[in-house]
């Protein structure tokens, strides 16, 4: 049974940082492209980014391009989303999700496991 938790969401001002960290177990992300995703109230849960565990090529969306990084611990069998330079516009829940090919998707309905979500609020 694989599951995806995710940890490290909070409060924090404009302009700050936050790191999420998704932690797998039942199943090493080896082989896996690992995305994160986020959700804000009333609306769609919108693609956030991307990670491949072989090679660990990435891929964000528009809107945090430049801010947002991904990156993972092979040893840890974890992946960080580190968040900089935030706006009260990336307040949502944030999620992620895996699934076990060599290609990664920003459709949501691609991956097979996801994470119960952290929440995110970055204040004004």
């Amino acid at each position: 049974q694989v599951q995806l938790v995710e940890s490290g969401g909070g409060l924090v001002q404009a302009g700050g940082s936050l790191r999420l960290s998704c932690a797998a177990s039942g199943r090493t992300f080896s082989g896996s492209a690992v995305a994160w995703f986020r959700q804000a109230p009333g609306k769609a849960r919108d693609f956030v980014g991307t990670i491949s565990w072989i090679g660990g090529r990435t891929y964000y969306a528009d809107s945090v391009k430049g801010r947002f990084t991904l990156s993972r611990d092979n040893a840890k069998n974890t992946v960080y989303l580190q968040m900089n330079s935030l706006k009260p516009e990336d307040t949502a829940v944030y999620y992620c999700a895996a699934r076990w090919a060599a290609t990664w998707d920003p459709n949501r309905y691609e991956y097979n496991y996801w994470g119960q979500g952290t929440q995110v609020t970055v204040s004004s």
